[in-house]
């Protein structure tokens, strides 16, 4: 693994030992962060279930002002802070040992906000990108800036919904097994449950 491109380009990356993470491809980093070029610099970067922390120091090495990663793998979390540490970067990020949702929780409660959420929970675990997208379109919609994007990455054959409460799939992107679902905030008149 490598970071693809900015400021760390072509740095290798380190991943834990096992089966038990699955990093997110080179090939489908580049993807993601094609798609979100326009997006990234001075962005505020959410990276859930972040492995070896790949994706966000990908937004790092691109301009992200800030990346919050959240992973509950002992393992994972030593890989992040080496990843980190070997590249000698000292700030503009926190690593939450833990639950995806303990991270979002921690961020509405100290009324932080996020630009861009990423999200690659283990495939086999499905029920965590429907606890996750659903809190993030409906409690969670006040961590997110109004031109937000919530990305989720998952197999390719597992269809996710097209809409988690104020979150509409405005793109989906697959390549081999793998998709890429994007997510924008819909206007309060398009989501059903909050017209009169």
């Amino acid at each position: 693994m490598r970071v693809i491109a900015g400021k760390f380009r072509s740095r290798q990356l380190s991943a834990p030992q096992g089966m038990k993470t699955r990093p997110t491809s080179d090939r489908l980093r580049e993807t993601i962060f094609n798609v979100l070029a326009s997006r990234i610099d001075e962005a505020r970067f959410v990276d859930l279930y972040a492995g070896s922390g790949a994706v966000g120091i990908e937004a790092i090495s691109r301009g992200a002002k800030f990346v919050w990663f959240a992973e509950n793998a002992a393992a994972a979390v030593k890989a992040i802070r080496e990843n980190l540490a070997a590249l000698k970067i000292n700030e503009g990020y926190r690593i939450q040992q833990g639950s995806a949702a303990a991270l979002l929780e921690g961020l509405l409660k100290r009324n932080e906000r996020a630009d861009l959420v990423f999200l690659d929970p283990p495939y086999e675990t499905e029920e965590e990108y429907e606890r996750t997208l659903r809190f993030l379109g409906n409690r969670g919609v006040e961590l997110l800036n109004e031109d937000a994007r919530v990305i989720a990455e998952h197999r390719s054959k597992t269809e996710l919904a097209e809409s988690y409460g104020a979150l509409k799939r405005v793109r989906v992107l697959k390549q081999g097994d793998a998709a890429l679902s994007f997510f924008a905030i819909r206007r309060p008149e398009e989501i059903p449950d909050l017209q009169e």
